[in-house]
């Protein structure tokens, strides 16, 4: 007497594979992407000058490509005391592709640096990017010792 209860749950997969099959979509590809603005902190490397470079890649899933992106940052040095607050401008960035962007910190050594935090978008500019719409969308990262934060 097992067996008619083992066709109900045959009977939906078989429901849920046509429905893949024909086109239909399911509660997963209903969900559409949320609009994301990914900024990791890729690499620290000390420059000749005595300074550190800060290399951030960053890419643009808003749906519309970035005329110009400028973030406030902060600096805390490895005690977690404010050291720097500086602007970084991220210039263009085109919708859907990754840009590399490297800053150069003039006196300000890599060991020195213990947190980066991203205090806000002074500048998110783009035809169809609603105000605020590069915050709200902003997602960060590192693949450094430095956190990164927002």
């Amino acid at each position: 007497m097992t067996a008619p209860h083992r066709a109900v749950p045959c009977l939906a997969a078989v429901l849920c594979a046509a429905s893949l099959t024909l086109g239909m979509p399911s509660a997963a590809q209903d969900a559409s992407p949320s609009p994301q603005l990914d900024l990791a902190l890729n690499a620290v490397t000390p420059t000749e000058a005595g300074g550190c470079r800060l290399s951030f890649v960053i890419r643009n899933d808003l749906g519309a490509a970035i005329e110009k992106l400028v973030a406030e940052a902060v600096l805390f040095d490895a005690e977690g005391q404010v050291a720097t607050l500086t602007l970084f401008d991220f210039g263009t960035l085109p919708a859907g592709r990754p840009r590399v962007r490297q800053f150069d910190l003039a006196g300000q050594t890599c060991e020195s640096i213990g947190q980066v935090l991203i205090n806000g978008i002074g500048t998110c500019e783009g035809a169809g990017i609603a105000p605020g719409a590069c915050l709200d969308a902003l997602r960060l990262s590192t693949q450094t010792t430095i956190e990164v934060t927002g």
